[in-house]
């Protein structure tokens, strides 16, 4: 029998789960028990990685550039919580419209992407979401306007698991979801398809001349984003009751970069890891410096940049080589 070709060992060694994984998300789980007090910030963390991890599919496996993103984040948080006040209270469901409600906008969306510079789609991407900011704020007969979709209230998780003030069912919630979908997109990345999206992120012009469909596979790339995104959107507004004006906020999509920018591109892992440590040097920094949190995170993230990732931040390179940014 023929011995695997180096390609495919090493094609074969990123697709084995590595050992620290399953100490990783037990800890993750454990951590609503251990500090019962942040059980709402593990379930905002969880939210924001799987944000996080949505927009590293298009910009660290796809090389599409967007400052849009929120676009589908708030498209499901608010299909989440509509579909809560006037069809049915079930979390599970409403995730599942939330969900298939920025599907079909990123769908839409993608033909904004197919053309054009970097420059160009991040306006574009920028736009579309501003767009659907406008659009809620002058629907506020149905969106709640500037004042928000207020009363959203959840039945019980499976029937059984009432969401409790001090936020350990909703932490595991996100958690769950969050594994659920971090494990399918990889799984995706990984795939033929996935190395396929690989090679419109390192040479378009390629790629078309190796017979990719580009046009299609950026259609994939971003509709799945975008249902990962609503994924999270629709977990915002299940969990805190609520979905605003915000949602749809240009600082969600900066914030996401930002992520990215500790966490890296094109690893998946990189959104988890940007999520707690941008979500606790914020909750810190704001602890001592109320005024001047910002200052000291912005300082962060220029030394971040300057020094370079794996020497300022070296207890994460076990986790596996980082992305490209």
């Amino acid at each position: 029998m023929k011995s695997d070709s180096p390609a495919q060992q090493s094609l074969l060694s990123k697709g084995r789960r590595r050992a620290f994984e399953p100490i990783l998300w037990l800890l993750a789980f454990a951590a609503p028990l251990i500090v019962p007090g942040h059980a709402l910030m593990v379930n905002e963390i969880a939210i924001v990685a799987l944000f996080a991890v949505s927009l590293d599919l298009v910009l660290g496996y796809t090389g599409i550039v967007s400052l849009g993103h929120a676009a589908f984040f708030g498209m499901g948080a608010y299909s989440a919580a509509l579909f809560a006040k006037h069809v049915m209270p079930d979390p599970l469901v409403g995730l599942a419209a939330g969900m298939a409600a920025a599907t079909v906008l990123g769908a839409i969306a993608s033909v904004t992407i197919q053309r054009g510079s970097d420059l160009t789609r991040l306006m574009v991407t920028l736009g579309v979401s501003l767009i659907l900011m406008e659009l809620a704020n002058k629907l506020d007969w149905l969106t709640g306007g500037s004042d928000g979709l207020q009363g959203v209230v959840m039945g019980p998780l499976l029937g059984q698991f009432e969401f409790d003030l001090s936020g350990r069912t909703a932490a595991w919630y996100s958690l769950s979801v969050l594994l659920l979908l971090f494990f399918l997109a990889r799984r995706l990345v990984q795939s033929p398809l996935g190395a396929t999206f690989k090679a419109i992120r390192d040479n378009r012009l390629r790629a078309m001349a190796i017979g990719i469909p580009v046009g299609s596979r950026l259609t994939i790339s971003y509709t799945v984003a975008a249902a990962m995104a609503g994924a999270a959107g629709a977990l915002m507004a299940q969990t805190t009751g609520f979905a605003s004006l915000d949602v749809f906020d240009f600082h969600r999509s900066a914030d996401l970069m930002l992520l990215l920018v500790v966490g890296g591109t094109g690893w998946l892992y990189g959104g988890l890891v940007g999520a707690v440590v941008f979500k606790l040097m914020q909750d810190a920094i704001s602890a001592l410096t109320p005024q001047y949190w910002t200052f000291w995170l912005g300082l962060f993230l220029v030394v971040l940049v300057l020094v370079g990732r794996e020497r300022l931040i070296r207890p994460w390179t076990w986790f596996g080589k980082g992305g490209q940014s």
